[in-house]
């Protein structure tokens, strides 16, 4: 997921320090869990991926969720297993700190249910160069009508316009559906939903888009409908947020057993 050494990365406690002190940041994680509270059901499972420190898998065990996590950090996974310590204990929260390629080869979660919601928040996917072994992933330890919420890096941010590589990426942007810049940990891919749309098939359908704040209004909280394909005002409002929530569906055995070579 990234090529940086451990020691040029941001981790474990000084980590969380760095995430809870703008109040974007926090605005945008509570948004994020908000709606992860309205899609699960009660005694729903949730699997982690890109856990972090375990901050929100600790929120989701408070609420009642089993919860399997996954964090290819190691100074991440030791802060989770201390911050969730009484709910690993109790079985409640399960941990996995495999590099990504072990991960990706594992058939199971962690647990031995199904997840019936993927979360990942904070932009996990965007440290990924290929997402369509992710999706595979998760295509196979979810249950059937599993969904993924995933918190990814608006391209259309009105905030980066002010930078150059912003502007030097822009034709890779419409021409490739997507670039990539080092960030100051990891190099950083920026996606059009249209990018995201075709690496989750056939394993998943995207189906809506949210805004990554609090709703404040009534079309926030439904969200942008892209399941018959997206619409033009989704770049408008998508804008003046710095991600986005998108929500993927997965799609029946059929639809996987009909790609190219399944």
């Amino acid at each position: 997921m990234s090529t940086r050494t451990a020691a040029d990365r941001v981790t474990g406690a000084r980590y969380v320090e760095q995430i809870t002190a703008l109040d974007s940041d926090r605005r945008a994680r509570a948004a994020f869990v908000s709606l992860v509270m309205r899609l699960l059901s009660p005694g729903a499972t949730v699997f982690d991926f890109g856990a972090g420190p375990g901050l929100d898998a600790r929120l989701y065990a408070e609420h009642g969720y089993l919860v399997a996590a996954y964090d290819v950090d190691p100074r991440m996974c030791e802060f989770f297993a201390d911050h969730c310590r009484e709910f690993i204990e109790g079985g409640v929260i399960t941990l996995s700190c495999d590099s990504y390629q072990d991960f990706l080869a594992c058939d199971t979660s962690g647990i031995d249910r199904s997840a019936d919601l993927v979360t990942s928040n904070f932009a996990p996917l965007n440290l990924i160069d290929d997402l369509r072994p992710l999706f595979a992933k998760f295509h196979r330890i979810t249950s059937p009508g599993g969904k993924i919420l995933a918190s990814v890096l608006s391209p259309f941010f009105l905030g980066d316009l002010k930078y150059g590589w912003w502007w030097r990426n822009l034709p890779r942007l419409w021409r490739d559906g997507q670039f990539s810049v080092q960030g100051t940990q990891a190099a950083i891919v920026r996606r059009q939903l249209t990018n995201y749309a075709a690496q989750s098939a056939p394993y998943f359908a995207l189906r809506r888009v949210f805004r990554g704040l609090p709703a404040q209004a009534p079309r926030d909280v439904a969200g942008i409908d892209v399941s018959a394909g997206i619409p033009p005002s989704a770049a408008l409002r998508l804008s003046t947020c710095q991600f986005m929530f998108l929500l993927f569906e997965k799609r029946n055995p059929e639809a996987v057993g009909a790609r190219p070579g399944g």
